[in-house]
């Protein structure tokens, strides 16, 4: 299920946790919220923020590491699934293929997908309510020498936030409107170079069961889907 953890990726995931304990170090260390309530003895509020922040990196693993459906030999004697690509980076066929995300060093496929999915979504969490805890952390000098002084490392965790916050919820929108159509990345980006794709109108998708469907299909059913079925049906339903 997972692959080796020291692989090429590791480079990446050592940064991933580097720069997620350094960020959140520094909102520790600082008068911020979190100092405070530490100091007032109100644990809630720092323990619930690690939580957050540890859910999210165990998300990043089971993402980055998971087999994203790859393409067993069996699968491929018997035909290449319908929606697989293979990935150049991966050198593997991968099942439902949406993209290749570097951030994460893996494919996400049909395996791994919904877990990408929730990664961004506690990455998200996170990044949001670290904003505010860094905001509350700035405090106010007479000079801004001092007051840069002070407050440079928690200006570069604010800056590190703020870019994180925007590229992730970029992110998670893009891919929310993905899911509930029901399309990939790929197919999105390359529609007109697809086989089973490019006779389409361009409003025209044959795997789209209705909003509800597809998030139901996405996030509730683990198993394999043999999407041949259903775009083969929905064909003989134009006829």
């Amino acid at each position: 299920m997972f692959r080796k953890v020291l692989s090429a990726g590791f480079a990446v995931r050592a940064g991933h946790v580097a720069l997620t304990w350094a960020v959140t170090l520094i909102l520790f260390l600082h008068r911020t919220d979190l100092k405070q309530s530490e100091e007032r003895g109100e644990f809630l509020k720092p323990v619930t923020f690690l939580l957050l922040v540890l859910c999210s990196m165990l998300l990043y693993f089971i993402t980055s590491l998971m087999d994203p459906g790859y393409v067993t030999f069996d699968d491929e004697l018997k035909q290449q699934p319908m929606r697989s690509k293979h990935c150049q980076s991966c050198q593997h066929c991968v099942r439902r293929y949406d993209h290749h995300c570097p951030w994460i060093e893996n494919c996400v496929g049909e395996r791994n997908h919904r877990f990408f999915m929730l990664y961004l979504i506690s990455q998200l969490t996170v990044l949001l309510w670290a904003f505010h805890i860094a905001w509350s952390g700035f405090g106010t000098e007479t000079e801004w020498k001092e007051w840069l002084r002070i407050n440079t490392f928690l200006l570069l965790a604010f800056i590190i936030i703020i870019i994180f916050t925007v590229v992730v919820m970029l992110l998670l929108v893009s891919h929310l409107y993905l899911v509930s159509s029901n399309t990939t990345t790929w197919e999105f980006m390359s529609r007109h170079r697809i086989s089973y794709l490019k006779h389409c109108s361009s409003e025209e998708n044959p795997f789209d069961q209705g909003i509800l469907g597809n998030l139901w299909v996405f996030f509730c059913v683990c198993k394999t889907v043999a999407w041949e079925r259903i775009y083969f049906k929905e064909e003989d339903g134009l006829v």
